[in-house]
């Protein structure tokens, strides 16, 4: 087997688009067998949720120590903008994972 290039598996490290299925075309039985797909798939949705969190976090801090102990503003900049594209990441995981795992249960 083959290994993965490591730009794929960066990718995947950060990125969890590659996980589900497109639910928009195919019959109602496909749809409804990729809808099981992409919520089984769910549930690795709290640890892109997680990494993307601390990823920021770290980010954070690390800006907090460039601008007040290092007194370079300008240079910490860049890790606030870097912290700060961590929560759309966040947010999108957990919307992604609401939505699939609790939101519009089959009864």
């Amino acid at each position: 087997m083959q290994e993965p290039a490591f730009s794929t598996l960066l990718y995947r490290y950060f990125f969890f688009g590659w996980l589900f299925k497109d639910i928009g075309q195919g019959t109602m039985f496909e749809r409804a067998a990729v809808m099981r797909h992409n919520r089984e798939q769910a549930r690795w949705l709290p640890v892109y949720l997680l990494r993307w969190l601390w990823w920021g976090l770290g980010f954070y801090a690390v800006a907090q120590v460039v601008e007040f102990v290092l007194q370079a503003p300008a240079l910490s900049m860049l890790f606030y903008a870097a912290s700060s594209l961590s929560v759309p990441f966040t947010v999108a995981a957990a919307a992604a994972w609401v939505g699939l795992r609790w939101l519009h249960r089959p009864s």
